[in-house]
């Protein structure tokens, strides 16, 4: 029989030592219900941190902005804002979050389409707006003029880029000016300095194509130099995000499971997949047909080493990006989501049900559905951990590793937690744990409701202390002890994060 097809999840520090304590894990989930989401607060300083090293190794002023989409973990917020990053927000509830988590104005920046009442905060209060459209500038303007504000501080962002040698278009965007019409807004910008200063040019792209970012950041080099005409200084370039995380432990048992799905697609293999599912592949005639739509999962060029990676690409003249924002002393802001929380966090499930099939597998119902761990629907295959309740048998790992579906809590057909086969080296138990790691960027929260009325899952933040793991609700956390260098409402070059000192000490646990 062939080995199992095993997608073994990435596991670094802080969230590998969480994962040796399954006795606190267990009795955290029986305290606060199943599902229940983990966060780390202390991983994303480090991981501000690595981004900020990137900043300082190519001589480059910048910011780091968290995409507070990614999670709403006030935890892992008030941690951020004790170091020296910022926080991007996309809507009202997230400014007002943001604001009540410790950011002062100067280090939040709106992005996204924004309404009437989200725009006059952000003018209020005085934080970057990340202008969308010619019509957004407009409506701030108007909004800055009636009530007698002070300009606010925006930045432009483009779309629609180019190449001028080889041809490299960027994907369409429902998001930005498109580069053609660039000098009209440039001339807009200029009749309206008395209500908005602007300070940069911004690009966010939906790829993780380095050539496609490469040229967009080239681009921006190229506005930022016209916008000078107009007699605009800016003098920042924003790239957004998409720096992706590597999820899985052994990029070979990706190409093994990509490889042996198309095989079963073909039907040259038993199925892999719920129904025969083929993630975007199909089979006609004979022939693989269609594109994968899943996330590349094992990415060794991810979060700050694809921005490093970025930087050293070949731009204007044959010198790296990094060197030409030298010269023109730009500044570079960079708008990481799920990088900045890599390894951040976990979703813990507790086994309702263990049913085997005619097929020889089994399925396992779990208390969460798909909405509370949303891989399936962003594309990304990983698999859980298992977690006994009770110390494992030496006769329960089977060599060829126990194939499982995993089902959600809904009285739903759609409600699956995996469409793919997921093998796991022990046949799970009613009363064990799944945690589903590194979960804290996208699949966490992020599309989690009251199905059915189903609870969500309520969140906790942990630490490691002295030989201890301590932990308290993610509402009730403050880093109280945690510095974050200078204090100035003034941007700063991004710095080394504040020590990793831990916040109120509420629950505590003794450590294996």
């Amino acid at each position: 029989m062939d080995s199992p097809l095993y997608l073994r999840p990435r596991v670094d520090g802080r969230l590998e030592q969480l994962l040796g304590q399954p006795r606190l894990l267990h009795d955290l989930v029986r305290a606060l219900g199943s599902p229940l989401n983990v966060v780390l607060p202390d991983q994303i300083a480090d991981n501000v941190e690595a981004f900020g090293a990137v900043h300082r190794r190519h001589h480059l002023r910048g910011e780091v902005f968290f995409a507070h989409k990614a999670n709403r973990s006030s935890a892992l917020l008030r941690r951020l804002a004790a170091t020296p990053a910022g926080i991007d927000v996309a809507s009202l509830g997230e400014l007002q979050h943001a604001l009540g988590a410790g950011f002062t104005p100067r280090r939040v920046m709106a992005t996204g389409p924004k309404t009437r009442e989200f725009l006059w905060l952000a003018a209020r209060c005085g934080i970057t707006v990340n202008l969308d459209s010619p019509a957004e500038l407009d409506d701030l303007v108007a909004l800055v003029r009636r009530h007698g504000l002070p300009p606010v501080r925006v930045l432009a962002r483009l779309s629609a880029f180019s190449s001028a040698g080889a041809t490299i278009l960027s994907r369409p965007s429902r998001f930005g000016t498109p580069l053609a019409e660039v000098d009209r807004l440039l001339a807009r910008l200029a009749e309206t300095r008395d209500a908005v200063d602007l300070v940069g040019v911004a690009y966010h792209l939906d790829t993780i194509g380095l050539a496609e970012k490469a040229v967009a950041l080239e681009a921006c080099l190229t506005v930022l130099a016209d916008a000078h005409r107009h007699g605009l200084r800016p003098r920042v370039v924003d790239v957004g995000g998409g720096f992706g995380v590597d999820y899985l432990a052994d990029g070979a048992q990706w190409e093994r499971w990509t490889s042996e799905l198309a095989l079963a697609v073909l039907g040259r293999r038993p199925e892999l997949t719920w129904g025969g599912h083929g993630y975007g592949w199909r089979a006609e005639a004979g022939t693989l047909r269609g594109a994968l739509g899943l996330y590349p999962a094992h990415r060794p060029s991810a979060g700050h080493r694809y921005l490093a990676e970025l930087l050293g690409a070949g731009g204007l003249g044959g010198r790296t990006l990094a060197t030409l924002l030298q010269e023109h002393l730009h500044d570079l802001w960079v708008e990481p989501g799920r990088a900045l929380v890599d390894q951040c966090g976990v979703v813990l499930a507790r086994v309702l049900e263990v049913r085997p099939t005619a097929a020889g597998c089994h399925l396992v119902r779990l208390d969460l559905n798909a909405g509370d761990v949303s891989l399936e629907e962003h594309g990304v295959m990983m698999d859980p951990v298992l977690l006994p309740a009770n110390p494992v048998a030496p006769g329960d790992a089977a060599p060829h590793g126990h194939p499982v579906y995993l089902l959600g809590n809904l009285c739903l057909e759609a409600d699956l937690i995996t469409r793919r086969m997921v093998f796991l080296p022990t046949l799970p138990r009613t009363g064990d744990l799944l945690a589903f790691v590194n979960t804290a960027g996208y699949f966490m929260d992020f599309s989690a409701d009251h199905a059915l009325h189903q609870p969500v899952a309520r969140m906790v933040a942990a630490w490691p202390d002295a030989g201890t793991w301590r932990w308290c609700l993610d509402e009730q956390y403050w880093p109280l002890d945690a510095g974050r260098g200078p204090s100035t409402d003034e941007p700063t070059p991004t710095t080394t994060a504040g020590r990793n000192i831990p916040g109120p000490r509420l629950q505590e646990t003794a450590a294996a």
